[in-house]
């Protein structure tokens, strides 16, 4: 082997080494809070006063009518949660694209460093969250900043042959599995050992929370991906290579503007897998506590199997199936184990059909995010890789935004099983893009 070629071998490996860093972190930073959504709602409605923000909001929910009786949770904790997750979600939307197109534009090194460096920064401001127009703030800064997965996502396409493409972004399957589980469990742990910092709070805009232990560790986490990148990290998109398009306007808006038709029907595939999937994710809880009464460790194991599914399947399955099976008939598989996901969960009655659910579940995200990923990438050029990209990112985004919301008055409306069963039927829609989309030729 000569020098050339090992040397940029370990900058393709430390390539994979920071966007695997970096997407484990934007999952956590996206689901780090939601075991804290109880406790964070009663803090800071304590600390807002009658009158304010969340008081209004607060009496806005306990008049919508829906009821949760002997379910285990509180309804305005369910919405409460929902919004602070679809506002990050809806952020990652409107930004992915412009992180996509600027680094076409001016390469991927300085909009990650940027990005991962606005991380950090949504963090700190969390730990020191005394109020919540800060906590909203930090979620702001963060849900801005998670836009890089699409920087992240065509800097793994940059240095990933056409015929190992799926597998490369299996990875980033793989990083998003981690993200899965480590994200409540450490937000679960900063809970259980932060009690200190209450005694230290501010009734400022800025100050210690019970929380800031949970915003300590994830600032340090980004803070070591940021320096990792900075000091690791090497330009992955050659001058010649890059676009010199000036970035448009953000997410699904910019879909008419992506003429290659397979990429534009991958990401609409993907928009409705993910409202189905999102909308699961969100209300799996809530179903687990009122069909068999699960407490928080329950649904912390609950959570790890899927976690450990979906890493396993991804890093195992995904890698040796995607060239001899193909990334599309892949994805077909995943959405059919998607639908018999939500058909088991619906119905399940006994824990043993909604443990084979889950497994459904956690299967067919798995096979479904990354060969969609790949499809997206292969039908595009090396100059539109961030741009297309970007868009296809941002579509899953805004998914993440309407699938709970969607699913939570479903669910609490018309009760779980309906609400699971139009599930299914709505990836009939990912179905029918995919039946349209070619296999990509990889030479």
């Amino acid at each position: 082997m000569s020098t050339g070629s090992s040397n940029a071998n370990k900058s393709d490996r430390s390539t994979f080494g920071v966007v695997f860093l970096t997407i484990f972190l934007d999952m956590v930073g996206f689901s780090v809070i939601f075991p804290l959504f109880p406790e964070m709602l009663d803090h800071y409605l304590e600390k807002d006063g009658d009158g304010g923000l969340l008081t209004l909001f607060v009496s806005s929910i306990q008049h919508l009518g829906f009821s949760s009786e002997n379910a285990g949770f509180r309804i305005e904790t369910v919405i409460f949660g929902g919004v602070l997750g679809s506002l990050f979600a809806i952020l990652q939307f409107l930004f992915a694209p412009i992180w996509g197109r600027w680094s076409d534009r001016i390469g991927r090194r300085p909009i990650m460093l940027m990005s991962v460096g606005g991380t950090c920064l949504g963090y700190l401001i969390w730990t020191f969250a005394g109020s919540f127009w800060a906590l909203l703030l930090s979620r702001v800064v963060g849900g801005m900043a998670s836009g890089n997965l699409s920087v992240a996502t065509a800097a793994i396409a940059d240095v990933t042959p056409r015929e190992t493409r799926a597998k490369g972004m299996a990875l980033v399957g793989i990083a998003f599995g981690l993200g899965f589980i480590f994200g409540p469990a450490i937000g679960g742990l900063a809970w259980a050992y932060g009690g200190d910092f209450a005694e230290h709070q501010s009734l400022g805009f800025f100050g210690l929370n019970p929380f800031s232990a949970a915003g300590l560790g994830s600032f340090l986490l980004a803070l070591l991906n940021l320096l990792w990148l900075a000091l690791r990290f090497r330009e992955t998109l050659p001058i010649e290579k890059r676009d010199s398009q000036r970035p448009g306007k953000p997410g699904i808006f910019q879909l008419g503007k992506v003429d290659n038709i397979p990429v534009r029907r991958s990401c609409l595939a993907y928009f409705f897998y993910m409202i189905s999937f999102s909308g699961m994710e969100f209300t799996l809880t809530f179903l687990a506590v009122e069909r068999f009464v699960y407490t928080p460790a329950d649904n912390t194991r609950m959570f790890l199997l899927i976690g450990l599914t979906l890493i396993i399947a991804q890093g195992v399955l995904v890698r040796r199936l995607a060239s001899p099976v193909g990334e599309r008939n892949l994805a077909l598989c995943g959405v059919v184990f998607g639908a018999a996901a939500f058909c088991f969960l619906s119905a399940a009655g006994e824990q043993t059909p909604f443990y084979v659910g889950l497994l459904l579940m956690s299967v067919g995200v798995a096979f479904t995010s990354p060969t969609l990923t790949a499809l997206a990438s292969l039908h595009s050029s090396e100059s539109s890789q961030g741009f297309h990209l970007g868009v296809f990112r941002s579509s899953g985004s805004l998914a993440r935004a309407i699938g709970p919301l969607l699913a939570g008055v479903a669910y609490f409306q018309f009760g779980s099983a309906i609400a699971y069963a139009s599930g299914a039927v709505l990836l009939l829609l990912p179905a029918i893009f995919l039946f349209r989309i070619d296999q990509p030729e990889k030479v």
